[in-house]
């Protein structure tokens, strides 16, 4: 059950409580999540309406629903264009948290899986697995996985001098994606030819060839990561006060550090995984998104709404709305570098 309620006089919130359990949005950031989603549900009815094979919003939902007036349409709809629709809005979601996560515990707006070297290390760990293996989706994920696990390992313990500067840790991931890119080329150039071409389409950053498969794996994986967040959420919230500050509270945080470590590089391995290194949502879904809800730090739920709407507009952008098809990874590398540029210029002059 849920009544409104008011924390004071300027952050009228919204509380929800059900058994023991209690939580409580603010307002402004539960109107901004819920636009968010409206606009995600509307980019993706305009993907699955666009095409070869165009198709009004009457038939799309005859054939979402199974009306057997649909005919033809149910295949084009439901078989052909929604996977790739469902998994842009799921790994969306996925990169806005996975980033939310690594600036919200580094408190740098910088500090996001595709800057810090861990979306490079998952896109190694699964150009393994493609190149050296051949092998499954199954073991595509865990090829990511364990690149990720073990490129975060080594930038933890490069950057360690007496705990984890955000600064520190951001330079040192740079360093090592750059050498991590320089592997994955070096393996995509030494591949038999038509190992090399899937591996750099794929590398590029594509839902093209996304299926039922991927999205039921890859959306069930977000979700058991994102419920388990809810554990993770009370000692997140503590160690936004500083180490020192959760520790008086009885946060043990480096457990809960790792602990979430540990969560946001799995989001970033299975969306790699499942459409290749995808850049930049990460990075700016989680400073739009506060910006947007004027919160005092980064917020998971914003930034997951917002992650799943960039990633349906940079889709839909990519299929329809440029003069070739291009893998959606471009759109956001080109989106994303110029929202880098205002970033680092606007951070300079804030230190300067």
């Amino acid at each position: 059950m849920s009544r409104p309620g008011v924390l004071g006089p300027a952050r009228p919130a919204l509380v929800v409580r059900a058994g023991g359990l209690s939580l409580r949005w603010r307002s402004r950031t539960v109107a901004v999540c819920a636009v968010l989603g409206v606009l995600t549900v509307t980019t993706s009815a305009a993907s699955l309406m666009l095409g070869e094979y165009p198709l009004t919003l009457a038939r799309v939902w005859a054939a979402l629903t199974g009306d057997p007036e649909a005919g033809f349409a149910r295949v084009v709809v439901v078989e052909w264009r929604s996977p790739r629709a469902l998994a842009a809005v799921v790994f969306g979601a996925a990169l806005g948290v996975s980033g939310a996560l690594f600036q919200s515990l580094t408190r740098n707006p910088l500090a996001s899986p595709d800057i810090i070297g861990l979306s490079a290390g998952s896109y190694a760990g699964a150009l393994v697995v493609i190149v050296l293996i051949g092998g499954s989706y199954a073991q595509l994920v865990g090829g990511a996985l364990v690149g990720g696990l073990a490129t975060a390992t080594v930038v933890y313990l490069l950057a360690w001098r007496h705990g984890v500067q955000g600064f520190r840790l951001i330079i040192v991931g740079i360093a090592v994606s750059v050498m991590l890119g320089s592997f994955n080329a070096w393996l995509v150039i030494n591949a038999r030819l038509e190992v090399a071409v899937r591996a750099a389409v794929w590398g590029a950053g594509s839902l093209g060839g996304t299926g039922w498969p991927q999205v039921l794996w890859g959306g069930a994986t977000v979700l058991l990561l994102l419920a388990a967040l809810v554990a993770l959420a009370p000692g997140l919230r503590q160690l936004e006060l500083g180490d020192d500050a959760a520790r008086a509270t009885g946060t043990r945080t480096e457990q809960v550090r790792v602990a979430a470590v540990v969560t946001g590089v799995a989001l970033t391995a299975t969306v790699t995984a499942a459409a290749g290194p995808i850049a930049f949502v990460a990075l700016a879904a989680p400073q739009i998104a506060r910006r947007l809800a004027r919160t005092p730090g980064v917020t998971l739920a914003p930034a997951a709404f917002l992650g799943a709407f960039m990633l349906a507009a940079a889709d839909l952008t990519a299929q329809h709305l440029l003069p070739v098809v291009m893998p959606v990874g471009v759109v956001t590398v080109v989106a994303g570098g110029a929202y880098l540029v205002w970033l680092i210029v606007r951070e300079v002059r804030r230190r300067s």
